[in-house]
């Protein structure tokens, strides 16, 4: 043993740095991603990211929407970029950003995976051929596994009980049934394929089936439960893009189509601030929702540019018949859906039978006015229409929500940069008569300070299925608010980021039975003292209202959640880095104080042609509220922020492998060993749930280059 340690250590220290192909996502996720939470679609936006990897900007042809869209410049910044390509003209090299006013060593290295000056050389040669010989493509299969058996693949189920309601939705009655186990087996396979070329083609497919879903060519299904493909042409047939199949939307500040790269809050507490109009991009991702499928166009007439686009595809839903006029002298009964189901989990009987039941067809529009670089003008409109009525079940807080067959929402945008500030705005209304407004400005005051400012709207009643602008929930609907975003850098070691948001919901919500209010704020401090060191500080707090039992009436109390973070990266050696974290929570919730911790430690290496990442995590949080998140490092396109809740210790370890010049593999272990006190642990709960008290995956990824 001693001797095999003797042999390892000598290894290693003749090892450099090997080549990485890849961008650092933990740098950037922690950036982006600080104040994690249940509510994020991460897998979304980290694919919105990827697809600005493998095309990235030409910084010779790109706009300024384009380049704030990465959240990594600030408006400062971005002016003097243009100020200096239109005094001389294009550049030749991105070491020419280092001549740029306000352009430091520190913002290059941040942007350059995502940014080149090379022009996109004419090729006259058939799609075909340029489709066959491009070099920027790949093909990736990923295998996932639980390695404990859970419940679902058992036959020893729990009993299941359901209520029976009458017309007033009252409970009449309770039946205990025995619940559908998974009808798949417990693998999860992902496959993906992709081949692009900026400026002229982007072709993809993927395919998934989730744990419990079955493989098989039998009753419609064609083997895997999902695919998504896409066919993306640019600059032909007289338009700027045409998109067949699978596609979404981003225009203006997001409040009708909100999809693409979104951070929200964090500690980009100015940049992330401001939404950019990117138009169609395809679609990429696994989850089953959120996008469109059908075709899109856009083309540029002068100073306009035009989009139009047609989507049909289906949706899960339980269709059941009632009443929908809660008139009881009206004895006609409809077919309506309580919801969208978006988990694409098709896993149980119960689960397949509300699969593609509501067929959803939408039609859209974008023209927007763009006479300079500064100014832009905006209308944008969504008409959709679903094969069923829609009909949520009806309780205080959810009375305005949407209800119905057909929407349709329409909208107007605008920017304009005037000096080092950046105005912005967006005003919807759906066909509820329901309004949504948000607007503001980034700033850079000074070379050292830039500042954000926005303000909010959203009636009760404003209902946009695809949109995603700033607000506190995760839809925009109900909420008033405001928010300040500074940030301080008085030298590149120094870095100060704070930011305040203060919200209101004007109606009832979930757990707030009244009209409630609250605030949030984060101040986070980062000292760079050298390339090889790193550390910063964080603290946020956020104060909201709840509803309380007391005596026997519910009322409004505030539940006050503090976060604390520490965090020190350190690269002992081009093959060795470490990294040590610190972080956890209090919750005050009228009378009852509980709290959470983890304490984080990575050691990321590299041994030959192998490079290494590990952790363990010590975690203790006392319920949900107290979770903690923490980022952990992932094979290639995939993206984990897992919850750590309850007692015990978080480990994984994860290596990547390149045999040949165009493969590489991956291999992923990881373990939770929760300190269960029971007689008898189980992890998990319902189908999900597993004897004892471990939950370990395993996951491997291969990825060829063509």
């Amino acid at each position: 043993m001693k001797f095999g340690l003797i042999i390892l250590f000598c290894f290693i220290t003749h090892l450099g740095m090997a080549q990485n192909d890849e961008i650092d996502l933990e740098k950037f996720a922690e950036r982006l991603f600080q104040v994690q939470d249940e509510n994020f679609s991460y897998e979304d936006i980290y694919e919105s990211l990827l697809l600005l990897y493998s095309n990235k900007i030409n910084l010779n042809k790109t706009t300024p929407d384009e380049l704030s869209s990465l959240y990594l410049l600030s408006n400062n910044q971005i002016n003097s970029f243009f100020d200096h390509t239109e005094r001389n003209g294009k550049l030749l090299s991105i070491n020419e950003l280092q001549t740029i006013e306000n352009f430091d060593l520190e913002t290059i290295r941040s942007i350059q995976s995502f940014v080149t000056v090379h022009e996109s050389v004419a090729d006259s040669r058939p799609f075909l051929q340029r489709l066959l010989a491009e070099e920027n493509n790949y093909f990736l299969l990923r295998y996932t596994r639980r390695l404990e058996e859970q419940l679902g693949y058992t036959d020893a189920l729990p009993l299941d009980t359901f209520l029976i309601r009458d017309e007033n939705e009252l409970i009449i009655d309770t039946v205990t049934v025995p619940p559908a186990r998974y009808r798949g087996s417990p693998n999860k396979i992902y496959g993906r394929f992709r081949t692009s070329h900026k400026g002229d083609f982007s072709v993809g497919f993927t395919f998934e089936k989730d744990a419990g879903e079955e493989f098989h060519f039998s009753n419609g299904q064609r083997g895997f439960d999902f695919y998504s493909y896409h066919l993306l042409l640019e600059n032909k047939f007289g338009f700027d893009k045409i998109i067949l199949g699978d596609y979404q939307m981003q225009v203006g500040q997001g409040l009708v189509f909100g999809a693409g790269f979104t951070s929200g809050k964090g500690y980009e507490t100015v940049n992330a601030v401001k939404r950019n109009t990117l138009g169609l991009r395809p679609y990429t991702s696994v989850l089953e929702s959120g996008f469109f499928r059908g075709f899109g166009l856009s083309k540029s007439v002068g100073d306009f540019e035009i989009t139009t686009f047609y989507s049909k595809q289906h949706q899960d839903g339980n269709i059941q018949m009632g009443n929908l006029t809660n008139n009881p002298i009206d004895l006609d009964e409809e077919e309506f859906v309580r919801s969208i189901q978006n988990t694409g989990f098709h896993r149980t009987d119960r689960e397949l039978g509300i699969k593609d039941q509501v067929e959803e067809e939408s039609i859209g529009a974008l023209v927007e006015f763009k006479p300079n670089r500064r100014l832009t003008i905006g209308l944008s409109g969504l008409n959709t229409n679903y094969s069923v009525h829609l009909q949520k079940r009806p309780n205080n807080y959810n009375q305005f929500e949407f209800q119905g067959d057909h929407n349709y929402i329409v909208s107007s945008h605008a920017s304009y940069s005037w000096q080092n500030f950046s105005f912005f705005a967006e005003g919807a209304r759906s066909k509820s008569g329901g309004i949504g407004t948000v607007g503001g400005f980034v700033a850079s005051l000074s070379p050292i300070i830039d500042m954000a400012f926005l303000l909010r709207q959203y009636d009760r009643d404003f209902h946009s299925f695809y949109g995603n602008a700033f607000s506190e929930n995760s839809r925009t609907i109900n909420e008033n608010g405001t928010y300040w975003g500074i940030q301080i850098k008085p030298s590149s070691r120094h870095k100060m980021n704070i930011y305040y948001d203060k919200f209101a919901f004007p109606w009832l919500k979930f757990r707030a039975e009244a009209p409630s209010d609250g605030y949030e704020y984060l101040l986070r401090y980062t000292y760079s003292p050298s390339r090889k060191v790193s550390l910063y500080a964080q603290m946020r707090q956020q104060s909201r209202q709840i509803s309380v039992p007391n005596e026997n009436i519910n009322t409004l109390q505030e539940q006050l959640k503090k976060n604390y973070i520490f965090n020190i990266h350190y690269q002992l050696q081009s093959w060795l880095d470490l990294k040590t974290k610190v972080q956890s929570s209090t919750v005050t919730e009228a009378d009852n104080f509980t709290k959470g911790i983890a304490i984080v430690q990575d050691v990321n290496f590299r041994i030959w042609k192998l490079k290494f990442h590990t952790r363990m995590a010590l975690f203790d949080a006392d319920n949900f509220n107290n979770a903690q998140y923490v980022y952990e490092n992932d094979v290639l396109y995939a993206f984990s922020i897992p919850a750590y809740i309850g007692t015990g210790i978080r480990n994984y370890v994860m290596f990547r492998y390149d045999p040949l010049k165009n493969t590489s593999l991956w291999m992923r272990y990881s373990r939770t060993e929760f300190k269960n006190v029971s007689a008898k642990p189980t992890v998990g709960s319902s189908l999900e749930q597993a004897q004892g008290d471990t939950a370990s995956e395993i996951k491997m990824m291969m990825r060829f280059k063509f």
